[in-house]
């Protein structure tokens, strides 16, 4: 939190001393020539975003029509409202951010950079991996086949280790599974007639 509040505190300072070089540096541009340079980026990048929001929505109506989310369009319109943002605050340092996040050439790579490196983990995060498929349904996630299995803490269950299990008989049907030794809390159980049933 503290580093998100220096930053937003560093911005301000970088843009005053930007102008004070600009102008120190610059004997043709005033102060009054700097502050409307200002004023003119702000307007012409507001003239800016309010087109690429637009075709943003279009977009976003085009993809819901079809039947599909619209992710991209979301975060354009996100990016497109942090473009807006910046360039509401007057200085140099801002609008060149707010050009960034507005103009598509150098947005779809931001956005892009934003999906892999934030959303994407924090989906994942949160959701144990079944947002980006990133999720084990079936094989070997703990390292492979030739990993040693152990009892697992729950007394019900038991890891199977390798050749834990044999096919037994000429039936296609039939097999046979040796867990070893017999489970503690299935002995007490009454033997059941059916060979399938477990």
């Amino acid at each position: 939190m503290l580093r998100w509040i220096f930053a937003l505190l560093l911005i301000p300072f970088l843009d005053a001393v930007l102008l004070a070089v600009i102008v120190t540096q610059f004997g043709f541009l005033s102060w009054v020539g700097m502050i409307l340079l200002v004023v003119l980026t702000g307007l012409v990048g507001m003239l800016l975003v309010r087109a690429e929001g637009r075709r943003t929505i279009r977009k976003m109506q085009r993809s819901m029509a079809e039947g599909t989310p619209p992710t991209n369009e979301l975060l354009d319109g996100g990016l497109l409202i942090a473009a807006g943002a910046f360039l509401l605050t007057p200085g140099l340092v801002t609008d060149a951010i707010g050009f960034l996040l507005a103009v598509p050439l150098t947005r779809i790579p931001i956005r892009a950079a934003l999906k892999r490196f934030v959303i994407v983990p924090y989906a994942d995060k949160k959701t144990g991996g079944f947002a980006s498929g990133g999720v084990w349904t079936f094989g070997f996630p703990e390292g492979g086949p030739g990993q040693e299995r152990t009892e697992s803490a729950d007394s019900g269950t038991y890891d199977l280790g390798e050749d834990a299990y044999s096919v037994a008989g000429d039936d296609e049907d039939a097999y046979t599974i040796d867990f070893g030794d017999e489970r503690t809390d299935d002995a007490d159980d009454e033997p059941d007639d059916d060979p399938l049933g477990r």
